[in-house]
């Protein structure tokens, strides 16, 4: 005879994993390496969820299309709702601590050139990379340079 399970509501299932004695309300459940909070099905063809992901739609519904929830707090295990926030993936990449955030928030290239948009060079290849025109042309006059005396 097949066992009969008790389905748990989801939102007890999740309160019971939820610290809330600090700021932040740490997940206690098992984490991912990166450290967010994963929680399993409670029945069969439930999918797994991320913690954090059933916090912000426990408390403001579910999330818009095209959104990601972004940890204000910057700290993967907190699941408490005024740390979250719906924001586009580009929005959400930019406010890390990743090298891309860091490059975007350049406003100087490593020789000292503003980054205006004047001045910048996208290769067709790689648009969303940003290159300094003035450098371009002086790395392109050295090749040349050295080109001529090699030959």
């Amino acid at each position: 005879m097949p066992r009969q399970y008790k389905r748990i509501p989801p939102a007890q299932r999740f309160w019971k994993h939820v610290d809330t004695s600090s700021d932040c309300w740490l997940w206690t459940g098992y984490r991912l390496p990166a450290g967010y909070g994963y929680i399993g099905p409670s029945i069969r063809g439930e999918k797994h969820q991320l913690a954090h992901r059933v916090s912000y739609e426990l408390a403001n519904g579910p999330i818009p299309d095209g959104l990601v929830i972004d940890h204000l707090c910057r700290n993967p295990p907190c699941v408490n709702p005024a740390h979250l926030e719906a924001v586009t993936h580009q929005q959400n990449t930019l406010r890390g601590n990743a090298p891309s955030a860091k490059l975007a928030l350049q406003t100087h290239c490593k020789r000292g050139h503003e980054l205006t948009e004047d001045n910048i060079y996208r290769d067709p290849s790689h648009p969303n990379q940003r290159n300094c025109r003035i450098c371009r042309r002086i790395r392109s006059r050295e090749y040349k340079a050295r080109k001529r005396i090699g030959q």
